[in-house]
């Protein structure tokens, strides 16, 4: 996406196209986020990384699959951690975990063997240039250093799409993968994801229908509402040496709203109106959805979250599905899943996933 000329830039009012553009009718916003991110399938080679291992009547198992030939013919490959119970027999429901930013699919393994002990396989993986993807780097570094990469790719050139996009990718690979696989049930797989892996899971679920239940967690948010309203400063800092890059490129003296448009713009485009969450959101009508956020989160702002509250409940009301969308909001908390969600998530989740999500 080419960058607007400084000069040009001053001439409108800062937050103009954000401002101007109404995003597409959600169903429109689907179809586009498909296009958006479609890439050429390669098979899954799907392979086993070690043997399975037994402790504790739980069966962890270490496998991968391939997902992509990238631009230069190396193959993307997702590891990925599955917990399931040890004695299961016959096809399972199916509860995909994702972590958050800097983090891997192992900093939910007591997730995926809560989910496990209730009866469901429990699978995780991690997210591009994080784990076992970093490239030997640590917590988020080579995650933040891809996106500066990509903020730097000349205008016209292809480039990736690190920051929450290329992710959705895998998770859509890995539910062609999970389709196949004998002991899973495809019509009772859910998502369930925390802060970065929170806003995956609201961006891939909401356009895949395969997805019955989904629970992001301290995720759901307004990009669009952050900006326009100057509080943008959270989401920022959680990859801040790529906003300060761009920063340096723009000539600014430091993060501001225009740096955050524009990065956000080529790096995530269409996150501040046709993939905003308060739009993608509805998407989910008719399929269990259940909300956790903190009403003191900086990341996700807790007024622009109510925008997606609100447009999900209308949704929802609309569909005739009240009783399927459960929003919380834990007052006085910051970007933290409380042991009261995380319990209410998991309970949410087992019962509709054992209900057929009916």
């Amino acid at each position: 996406m080419r960058l607007i000329p400084l000069l040009a830039f001053l001439a409108v009012p800062l937050l103009a196209p954000a401002q101007d553009k109404k995003p597409l009718p959600p169903e429109q916003a689907k179809a586009a986020l498909l296009k958006l991110l479609d890439r050429p399938k390669v098979p899954a080679d799907v392979k086993l990384e070690r043997p399975p291992q037994d402790k504790n009547g739980l069966a962890y198992t270490r496998w991968s699959f391939a997902s992509e030939k990238k631009a230069d013919g190396t193959t993307e490959r997702v590891p990925v951690l599955t917990v399931a119970p040890a004695d299961a027999k016959g096809r399972l429901p199916a509860m995909i975990v994702l972590h958050g930013t800097g983090g891997s699919k192992d900093a939910v393994a007591s997730w995926l063997e809560e989910f496990a002990r209730n009866g469901i396989v429990g699978i995780a993986i991690d997210a591009r240039y994080h784990g076992a993807r970093s490239g030997g780097a640590k917590g988020s570094a080579a995650y933040v250093a891809a996106i500066t990469k990509a903020w730097k790719t000349p205008a016209g050139r292809p480039h990736e799409h690190p920051f929450y996009y290329d992710t959705c990718w895998d998770l859509w690979r890995l539910l062609d993968v999970l389709e196949q696989n004998p002991g899973i049930d495809p019509k009772r797989v859910g998502m369930l994801g925390i802060s970065m892996g929170g806003i995956q899971t609201w961006l891939a679920a909401s356009v895949d229908e395969r997805v019955a239940v989904a629970a992001p967690l301290i995720a759901v948010q307004s990009f669009r509402w952050s900006l326009e309203s100057d509080r943008w400063q959270g989401r920022a800092n959680t990859i801040k040496a790529a906003h300060e890059a761009a920063a340096k490129d723009l000539g600014e003296p430091a993060v501001n709203r225009r740096v955050c448009r524009e990065l956000w713009t080529k790096v995530v485009p269409g996150i501040l109106d046709d993939f905003d969450c308060p739009n993608l959101i509805r998407l989910f009508a008719g399929r269990p959805l259940f909300v956790a956020n903190g009403e003191k989160d900086p990341n996700c702002p807790i007024e622009g979250a109510r925008l997606a509250f609100a447009a999900a409940e209308e949704a929802f009301a609309k569909a005739g599905a009240k009783d399927k969308l459960d929003v919380r909001v834990a007052e006085g908390v910051a970007h933290k899943v409380t042991d009261e969600h995380r319990a209410a998530a998991v309970a949410f989740c087992v019962r509709w996933l054992k209900a057929d999500g009916k």
